[in-house]
């Protein structure tokens, strides 16, 4: 298995796909455009479109960036390029001029995948890339699967022991088949309840239910995105989230301080809007306001959940906190494989209280990456 890469790496920057997060993958991708440093690698900027087509697309963040409220998209404009047939061929290859463009394009010693949601942090993506023996950064195919998969992650966190919220699932066939057994289960949990597809993010598709009768448009906003659903019972507690990275030196994943997510707007929690469109209606606070032994066991329980989940690279994990219960006041929420990564998210902002800057974090991640062995692991 091959271990060697260039003195000057080059690292293609993949970023769009055909998920319906395909902006926030943009915006995410304009931040880390603007830090990667040219004096220590070749950038190959490649937007996937919404319709899957890979494309070379300038080496421009600006294009990328989320202004006016607009949201950015890939174009479908620009040299298509695909990932190699044979390991022996390279990473990339030109589509559009083969002759005369797979020279340059063929030698890609990492590639940067900042894609979110589905067919893209999903294992799918990492799963071609695995076939093709191309570096990436990130978490490998179980890891991003099962991350990505709110129900299969609830069962791997409560079979390590880790305490997760009250929450039951259902597929849309079942809801079809017996509405009223699903009822059921909801009912147990108490009301109110967050409805959620299993398999998205950036808060798309999840609505808060107050009752039963909000139950079956809930069900069906979420099953447009999945057709497996996950509802989890409203947990009590200050959202609090915590960065997890590898260690170069191959110790214990090293966590960043935590910060805190507080809705003030006119929302009824962290939604789509809140996140990326009202910057005025949600307040982060990082570090967040924590008495010590809290925040040296939150970052105990984030390394916990990284290690449970077999995860690469970076993580954010996302917790429920009382703070006036100690250890079991801590209740995990989620664990994200790609966390936004936009000058302004928590990650990178949580990284920066912990003293590690934008460049510098983007390259540490690229030094893990090309840390890691091709081929069978």
């Amino acid at each position: 298995m091959s271990t060697q890469v260039s003195a000057k790496p080059r690292v293609a920057v993949l970023f769009g796909g055909r998920s319906s997060e395909h902006a926030i993958s943009c915006v995410t991708a304009a931040g880390v455009l603007a830090a990667i440093d040219r004096e220590r690698y070749d950038v190959v900027p490649v937007g996937i479109t919404r319709a899957g087509r890979w494309v070379l697309v300038p080496d421009d963040p600006t294009l990328f960036e989320l202004t006016g409220g607009k949201l950015p998209e890939v174009p479908a404009a620009g040299t298509r390029v695909a990932l190699a047939q044979e390991v022996s061929e390279g990473a990339l290859q030109n589509l559009d001029e083969p002759a005369a463009g797979v020279a340059a394009l063929q030698r890609v010693d990492v590639v940067l995948p900042l894609l979110h949601g589905p067919f893209g942090e999903d294992g799918t993506l990492q799963g071609l890339l695995e076939l093709s023996d191309t570096r990436y950064v990130g978490s490998g195919v179980l890891a991003s699967a099962v991350s990505m998969d709110k129900q299969a992650m609830k069962v791997l966190l409560e079979g390590a022991g880790l305490r997760v919220g009250p929450w039951t699932s259902f597929h849309a066939r079942r809801w079809a088949a017996d509405e009223a057994g699903c009822r059921a289960e909801v009912e147990a949990l108490g009301y109110p309840v967050f409805v959620k597809p299993a398999r998205a993010g950036s808060s798309i598709g999840i609505s808060r239910v107050q009752g039963p009768g909000e139950l079956a448009a809930a069900v069906a906003e979420a099953v447009a995105h999945d057709p497996k659903v996950v509802v989890e019972a409203a947990v009590s507690g200050r959202e609090i989230e915590c960065g997890v990275l590898e260690d170069l030196a191959g110790g214990e994943p090293r966590t960043s301080v935590p910060g805190e997510v507080e809705v003030v707007g006119d929302h009824d929690f962290y939604d789509f809007e809140a996140k990326y469109l009202d910057s005025a209606g949600v307040r982060l606070t990082c570090p967040a306001d924590l008495p010590a032994e809290v925040v040296a066991s939150v970052r105990r329980t984030a390394v916990r959940v990284f290690e449970a989940m077999g995860a690469e690279g970076l993580a954010r994990v996302d917790l429920f906190v009382d703070p006036e219960r100690g250890e079991e006041g801590i209740v995990v929420n989620e664990i994200n494989t790609m966390p936004g990564f936009t000058p302004h998210s928590m990650f990178p902002r949580m990284w920066a209280a912990t003293g590690v800057d934008y460049p510098e974090l983007v390259d540490h991640l690229l030094q893990l990456a090309l840390q890691r062995p091709t081929g069978l692991r």
